[in-house]
Parts: C-alpha cells; sequence; structure tokens
C-alpha cells in the first residue's frame, strides 16, 4: 500500500512538471442571487441589439433592458461579463455566470437549458440599390457575403455553404455593425447578412441598401443558462420572459429601440444626410450654443430644428410660426426671443422652451420618455398635452410612459374623446409623427456627428406663465 502511495504521489508530480491538467469534475452551478449576498451574473456580448454604449457612456440594448428588469425582480444587482460569442458555452459550462445574453439562438444540445423565446427574428441578406435583388438561394453561387464573427448570420452562412460550395463567406472580425456597413455603403461589400431586426436601423444609416432575401426560417432568441443551472433560477427567468410577453414589458422595449426607424421613407434619410453636410456645417455652432446654455444635445436641438422648418432660417407657415425652430410670436415674446428669423435667438428660444416642457413633466416620469413627452407638448402645447394625460388615465394608459401616450394622443382628434375635454380637439397624432421623426433624425446626427461636452445649465430657467392651450409652438 505505501509503494502504490508513493507510485501515485510521483505520477502526480510527473504531470504536473509536464504542464498536464488533471481531469475536473464538472463546475456546480452558482447560487441563486439574493439581495444580501450574491448579484446575477450574467455573459453578454457587445452587439446593437445586446449590449453597447453611446456617446455619453449610457449601457443601452434591448436584451440589456430586459436583464435589467429581470434582475430588479429579483431584488439583486447585475455583474456583467463581456466576452466574445465564441466564449459564451465554454464561460457558461465553466459555471462563471448564471446566464448568458447574447441574441442567441435555441442551444444546438438539447442538455443545455434556455428560457421560452424572448422574440423571433431572421437572418437577411441585404445589398445595395443598384444590384439586382436575389429571388431564391440558389443565385448566392459564386456570390461572396460577409457576416459578422461570432454571428448568428455567419454560422447560417457557413451551413449554407455546404449546399452551395462556391458561394464565398467572409468573416468580418475588424469592426461592428456599423463597420459592415459602412462597407456596404462603400461598395466595398457585395452581400452582407444581418438580423431581419437591424434592416430599417441600417437604413438610416446607408439608405442605398435594400434587403434581398432571407435565409431561412425565423429563428427564437433565447437566453442560456447551461446543462447544470439554479433549478430555481432557471423557473424564474422562465416564467419572466413569458410574464414580459404578456404584460407589455418586452413591447415597450421594443417599441423604445425600433417604434420610430420605420417612419422615414429612404429619399427623407438621403435628403438629410445630404443637407448634413452642405447645410448643417453654418449652423452647427449655433446649435451646440444652446446645449451650452441649456444642457441639451446640440444633436437633439439640432433633430428638432430639421423636422420644425429643414433647417430654413426664414421658414414661414400659413399660421404664423416663423424662424428655423418655428416659433409662435406668444412664445417667442414669452421666451424672450426679439427676432424669430434670426437663427442664434429661434435656436436657443426652441432649446429652452424644450427645458420647460420637461421640467413640467411628473417627477417620475424617466428618460428618454420625458423628453419624447416634451417633444409632444412642444407640438400640440401643454394645455392640450396635459388633456392627453387626464384622457390616458380615464382610459387606463400610463400618462408617463411615452409607449402608452402614442396611443393616447391621436385619440385628442376624435369627437367622442375631445368633447368631454375642456381644451377641445388637438392634432395628436401629429404630435406622435414629429416625436418619431425627430427621433430618427436624432439617431442619424449620433452616428454622423460627434458629441459636444455637456455642460449643466448656466441660466435660471424662465417660468412657465400659465399653462393654456395658447402656449405652443406650432399651429
Amino acid at each position: 500500500m505505501r509503494c502504490l502511495k508513493i507510485l501515485l504521489i510521483t505520477l502526480f508530480s510527473l504531470l504536473s512538471a509536464c504542464g498536464e491538467q488533471l481531469p475536473q469534475l464538472p463546475h456546480r452551478a452558482l447560487p441563486f442571487p439574493t439581495p444580501a449576498q450574491h448579484d446575477l451574473i450574467v455573459l453578454i456580448s457587445n452587439g446593437p441589439l445586446t449590449y453597447y454604449a453611446d456617446d455619453k457612456g449610457a449601457i443601452l440594448g434591448i436584451e440589456h433592458d430586459l436583464v435589467e428588469a429581470f434582475a430588479q425582480e429579483l431584488g439583486v444587482g447585475v455583474k456583467y461579463l463581456v466576452v466574445s460569442p465564441q466564449e459564451i458555452e465554454s464561460s457558461l459550462q465553466a459555471g462563471k455566470a448564471h446566464l448568458a445574453v447574447a441574441w442567441l439562438p435555441l442551444p444546438a444540445d438539447n442538455t443545455q437549458k434556455a428560457t421560452p423565446a424572448i422574440l423571433q427574428s431572421t437572418d437577411v441578406l441585404i445589398q445595395h440599390e443598384a444590384s439586382l435583388p436575389l429571388n431564391d438561394r440558389n443565385e448566392l453561387r459564386g456570390r461572396t457575403v460577409h457576416a459578422l464573427s461570432g454571428s448568428r448570420q455567419l454560422a447560417t452562412l457557413l451551413a449554407l455553404q455546404k449546399e452551395i460550395p462556391d458561394l464565398q463567406v467572409v468573416e468580418y472580425k475588424d469592426g461592428d455593425f456599423f463597420g459592415l456597413l459602412e462597407m456596404l455603403g462603400k461598395r466595398q461589400a457585395d452581400l452582407i447578412a444581418i438580423d431581419s431586426m437591424l434592416v430599417q436601423i441600417a437604413a438610416q444609416f446607408v439608405p442605398s441598401l435594400q434587403a434581398t432575401l432571407e435565409l431561412g426560417e425565423s429563428h427564437p432568441v433565447v437566453w442560456w443558462l447551461g446543462s447544470k443551472p439554479n433549478a430555481e433560477l432557471l423557473a424564474r427567468a422562465s416564467a419572466f420572459v413569458d410574464r414580459a410577453q404578456r404584460d407589455g414589458t418586452l413591447a415597450k422595449l421594443e417599441d423604445r429601440y425600433f417604434g420610430h426607424v420605420r417612419r422615414l421613407k429612404q429619399a427623407d434619410i438621403v435628403a438629410f444626410l445630404g443637407k448634413i453636410e452642405t447645410v448643417l456645417p453654418k449652423l452647427r455652432k449655433h446649435f451646440v450654443a444652446a446645449q451650452l446654455i441649456t444642457g441639451i444635445d446640440w444633436r437633439l436641438i439640432a433633430a428638432i430644428a430639421y423636422h420644425e422648418s429643414q433647417w430654413d432660417p426664414e421658414a414661414t407657415s400659413p399660421t404664423g410660426v416663423r424662424g428655423i425652430m418655428m416659433l409662435t410670436a406668444e412664445t417667442a415674446d414669452r421666451l424672450g426671443v426679439g427676432n424669430r428669423l434670426d437663427v442664434r435667438e429661434s435656436i436657443l428660444g426652441g432649446a429652452r422652451y424644450i427645458n420647460i416642457l420637461k421640467d413640467l413633466q411628473a417627477d417620475d416620469v424617466a428618460e428618454p420618455d420625458r423628453t419624447w413627452l416634451a417633444l409632444a407638448s412642444y407640438n400640440i402645447g401643454p394645455g392640450h398635452f396635459n388633456a392627453a394625460r387626464t384622457l390616458a388615465r380615464q382610459i387606463g394608459a400610463d400618462p408617463t410612459a411615452w409607449y402608452e401616450m402614442k396611443r393616447v394622443l391621436p385619440l385628442l382628434a376624435q369627437p367622442k374623446y375631445y368633447e368631454r375635454l375642456k381644451s377641445g380637439r388637438a392634432r395628436g397624432g401629429e404630435a406622435v409623427l414629429l416625436v418619431e421623426n425627430i427621433r430618427s433624425y436624432y439617431d442619424i446626427l449620433v452616428r454622423n456627428q460627434p458629441q459636444e461636452s455637456i455642460s449643466p445649465r448656466v441660466e435660471p430657467m424662465i417660468g412657465m406663465p400659465g399653462n393654456g392651450p395658447g402656449l405652443k409652438l406650432k399651429r
């Protein structure tokens, strides 16, 4: 027996010296996250649908926001471990996290546990509009398709390559989704495979693209929990996803990220990109100056001005609103704007007014809803907007959520609703279109124009004299 122990010790020492690793036992599931002891640990990959930082450093993404909502339900914090898509399965199996979130398909291995489907999407080919569209997959013979490294689309293409051997698949490793779009815009790529939910967003940045062919059936998007997850966490996560589908949580997130991108037509985007190059450079200093005084991102102010006047300082409507921000005479007087056709005065007056309207929102209205609701009020006036809030409460809608107010505002044009409101009829549907278009213009500017460092407001807010329907910027 003593000799056997010596032999085993010697063998272990030899293996260690050679750098060999003895087999490891499977990793046990992490403890259930609790407020007192454990955060929810999440493996996540960067991507425009999942997890990304905007130019102000805020973390965004529809899946990120959904994880945050789940953690809030559990009453715990979240610790994100950002990994590449290729590292997710091994990291999860090594017990490094509770779950993995990266726009993931159903696991190929049936022993891997996952939540019910959060969303459904397809893999789509996009190409330049000047190219002839594809009608079926056989037309991919001899063609070259680019896809992001580690993406579901790359896996789809590699599988398709077995059916079509002369299909050339290029794995794009040198950048992100927007870098891939830039290649398409410059005609450096013929065909690109992307997720169907990104097509409208892509069109905002490369309006010359067209979606040309779907690569197979739709795919469910799920969260992975590994082969031996914490049983309680699997049950809670699955129940959360089911409930998010039913109670509107997911619908609100979809609207936040995708609800506005379907509004602009291709011609609108092309015209806007052209004016960014030709007109904006002359106006930029005035937008930046307004940001330094009001604290509002200059690109948002510019987006509002473009929607109002197409950046025409002398714009005038039949109802008498004038200038680049289309101010009424009454509103201009109350804001101290002496000349509505003066670019600097009009831009600063409009930005100040946005801040006033944001401050008039209820204390529990969070961003970005606070801004979108203020923009709706900018269009129809605070009196009509207050009436819309009253109507929202009457019909059981949430007056603090833009997602809810989008369906309430158009009701202000229907007699059965506006006849019971003191403010009377209003074109609430026009306010919804204004907000959604401004959101799209702002997204495009954020992608095309750098941010200026934002200073806090350096002047006192202008008081709002009265709150009736007469104080408004538009008609």
